[in-house]
C-alpha cells in the first residue's frame, strides 16, 4: 500500500456515517436522562448517583483516550517492547489512585480538588493555585484531543489541507459542548460509559481477529511482526529499541515513567470522577472495575501493536497521514475493510469526543464553584449562579479548546500529553499528598508546591528537545521537535518529571517548615472526615 493509497483507505462516507449515529444516539441519551433544570451538585457530578461499576466503566471511558488506543497501538507496532511500557505504566498508575488518594479524596471533597487541598488551608489563595493548575492541565489535555482530531482526518475521513481538518475540529467542539450543557456530568458520564463498552468491545474483536489470523498463536504473531520489520529486528521483542539508545534515553524513560505513573493521581477530570459515586466505598471499587477494564484494554492493545506490524507493515504505517496513530485504523482496513475501518473510525472520534468532555466538565466546575463562587463571591453565590457560569464556562472553554486545536494541529500530541502528565504529577499529586497525610503541612508549602511544580514542569519543557533542537529525520526531511530550524533547548530529556516533579515534593516541604501556621483542629476534623466519610452525605445534599 502507497502513501497515496493510505490516504483514501476505507470509503469516508461510511466513516462519517457511523460518526454521526453515534452522535445522534448519544445526544438522545444525554437529553433523556439528564435534560432539564440543574443544581450544581447534578452539573458537577450528577447528583452522586452512579454505582461503582457505573463509575469504574467511565472512568475507564475517561482515560482511555486517543492516544491510548491509537498512540499506544502505533507505538507497539513501531517500537514493540519499548511501546508497550506506555500500557504498563498507564495501568501501575491506577494503583497509585486506588491505595493513596481514591478513598481519602471522596471523603473529604466535595465538587472539585480544591474542595480537598483547601479543607484546612486558607481558601482564597489555595483555590486561584488549585484552578489555575487545573485550567493548565486541562487546557493541554483538551489541545492534545483536538489535535488529534484533526489529525486524523485525513486518513479517517479521507479528507484533506488545514481547512477540512479546522472543519472536523469545530464539529467536535460544538458536539462536546453540547454534550456539557445540556446533560451535565449526568450526561457526560452515560457518554463515557457507552464509550468505554464499544471501545473495549472492539478492540476485543479485532484482537481476536489478529490471533485467528495465525492460529491463535501469540509467537507466531511477534514472529511475523519481527519478519515485516528488519530494521529493528529481534529488537522488537526486547527492551531498549527506543529507549535504550544512549544514557540519555534511559534517564529520559524514567524521567517520562514518573510523570505517567504519579501524574494519573493528580488528573484534575480522573479526580473529579470520585465524587460521582455515594460512598467512598463505591469510590475505591470504581476504580476496582477501572482497573480491570483498563488493565484488560492494554493487554489488548498488545495484540493490535504487533498485529499492525506484522499485517500492515512499519513502512505502510509511518507513510501513512497520522504515521503511528494511524496503526490501529490501517489495520481494522486490513482485516474487515471499510465496514470494520468505518466502524473503528466513528469509535476513535468517539474516544476524542467523551474525553473532550469529561474535561470540559472539570474546566466549567473549576471555573464556576472555586473561581466564580468561592473567590469571586467568597462563597454566597446560589446554586443557580453557579450553574449558569458553569454552562458560560463550558461554552466559553469549547471555544478556546476549538481555537487552540486548529492552532495545534500540526504539532506534536505527544508533547502536550505528556506536559499535561508532568504538570498534574508536579504540581497537583504533592500537595493532595501532603494535605491528605501531614498534619504539619500549610498554606505557603501548598501555594509552593502548585505554583513551583507548574512552572517548572512548563518551563523545562519549554527548554527541552521536544520544543526545539532534535535533529532532522533523514526519512521525513523534517526535525522531530515542534518549531523548525531553531535550537534553544537547554534541558536534554523530553518529559521533566524526574527533575519538576521532586521538585513539587522539596518546595511543599521547604513552605510548610517555613512557616508557623498549622491548624491543629482543622487537620483532627479533616483526617476523621477523610478516614471515616463522617460529613459526606450533608456536603452532598447542601
Amino acid at each position: 500500500m502507497t502513501p497515496v493509497a493510505a490516504t483514501s483507505v476505507g470509503n469516508p462516507t461510511l466513516n462519517i456515517s457511523i460518526f454521526a449515529v453515534f452522535v445522534l444516539v448519544t445526544l438522545t441519551i444525554v437529553i433523556k436522562v439528564a435534560g432539564g433544570k440543574k443544581t450544581a451538585g447534578q452539573m458537577y457530578t450528577g447528583g452522586a448517583s452512579f454505582s461503582g461499576r457505573q463509575n469504574g466503566i467511565a472512568i475507564a471511558g475517561d482515560y482511555l483516550s486517543a492516544a491510548s488506543f491509537l498512540g499506544i497501538a502505533g507505538a507497539i507496532a513501531l517500537q514493540g517492547y519499548d511501546g508497550f511500557l506506555y500500557s504498563i505504566g498507564f495501568l501501575v498508575a491506577w494503583l497509585v489512585a486506588l491505595l493513596l488518594v481514591a478513598e481519602l479524596m471522596r471523603n473529604t471533597g466535595r465538587f472539585t480538588m480544591a474542595d480537598v487541598l483547601s479543607y484546612r488551608l486558607r481558601q482564597r489563595p489555595i483555590r486561584v493555585a488549585a484552578a489555575t493548575s487545573v485550567l493548565a492541565v486541562s487546557f493541554f489535555y483538551l489541545l492534545a484531543q483536538m489535535a488529534g482530531a484533526g489529525g486524523l482526518v485525513s486518513l479517517l475521513l479521507g479528507v484533506d489541507g488545514a481547512a477540512a481538518q479546522n472543519i472536523v475540529i469545530a464539529v467536535v467542539g460544538v458536539v462536546m459542548i453540547a454534550y456539557v450543557m445540556i446533560g451535565g456530568m449526568k450526561g457526560t458520564t452515560w457518554v463515557q460509559i457507552i464509550k468505554a463498552v464499544l471501545l473495549i468491545t472492539a478492540t476485543a474483536i479485532m484482537t481476536v481477529w489478529v490471533l485467528g489470523k495465525f492460529g491463535f498463536n501469540l509467537s507466531s504473531l511477534m514472529q511475523q511482526a519481527v519478519d515485516r520489520n528488519p530494521a529493528a529486528g529481534e529488537k522488537l521483542l526486547e527492551p531498549g529499541l527506543k529507549y535504550g539508545v544512549s544514557t540519555t534515553t534511559k534517564i529520559d524513560f524514567i524521567s517520562l515513567s514518573l510523570a505517567l505513573v504519579l501524574g494519573t493521581a493528580g488528573l484534575p477530570h480522573v479526580l473529579q470522577r470520585f465524587y460521582t459515586v455515594p460512598t467512598s466505598r463505591q469510590a475505591r471499587k470504581s476504580v476496582e472495575w477501572a482497573i480491570w477494564l483498563i488493565g484488560g484494554f492494554y493487554l489488548l492493545t498488545l495484540v493490535i501493536g504487533y498485529g499492525a506490524g506484522a499485517l500492515v507493515g512499519p513502512e505502510e504505517i509511518a507513510n501513512a497521514p497520522g504515521k503511528a496513530n494511524a496503526a490501529a485504523p490501517l489495520l481494522a482496513n486490513a482485516l474487515g475493510g471499510s465496514v470494520l475501518l468505518g466502524i473503528v473510525s466513528g469509535i476513535a472520534f468517539a474516544t476524542i469526543l467523551a474525553v473532550v468532555a469529561g474535561l470540559t466538565i472539570t474546566t466549567s466546575a473549576t471555573f464556576a464553584h472555586d473561581l466564580y463562587n468561592q473567590v469571586f463571591k467568597n462563597g454566597k453565590a446560589t446554586s443557580e449562579q453557579e450553574v449558569k457560569v458553569a454552562r458560560y464556562a463550558a461554552l466559553g472553554g469549547g471555544i478556546i479548546a476549538i481555537l487552540g486545536g486548529m492552532l495545534a494541529k500540526d504539532q506534536n500530541v505527544a508533547f502536550l500529553v505528556a506536559l499535561a502528565f508532568a504538570v498534574a504529577a508536579s504540581a497537583n499529586l504533592p500537595t493532595i499528598l501532603y494535605s491528605l497525610f501531614w498534619r504539619r503541612f500549610n498554606t505557603r508549602g501548598a501555594l509552593w508546591s502548585m505554583y513551583g511544580g507548574l512552572i517548572s514542569a512548563i518551563g523545562l519543557i519549554v527548554f527541552s528537545p521536544v520544543v526545539s533542537g532534535k535533529p532532522v529525520d533523514p526519512l521525513t526531511g523534517k526535525s522531530p521537535s515542534m518549531l523548525q530550524g531553531v535550537d534553544f533547548h537547554l534541558f536534554p530529556l523530553d518529559n521533566p518529571g524526574l527533575v519538576s516533579i521532586p521538585l513539587g515534593f522539596f518546595l511543599g516541604w521547604l513552605g510548610t517548615v517555613t512557616s508557623r501556621e498549622f491548624n491543629r483542629a482543622k487537620y483532627a476534623e479533616m483526617e476523621v472526615r477523610s478516614l471515616t466519610g463522617h460529613g459526606v452525605a450533608e456536603a452532598i445534599e447542601h
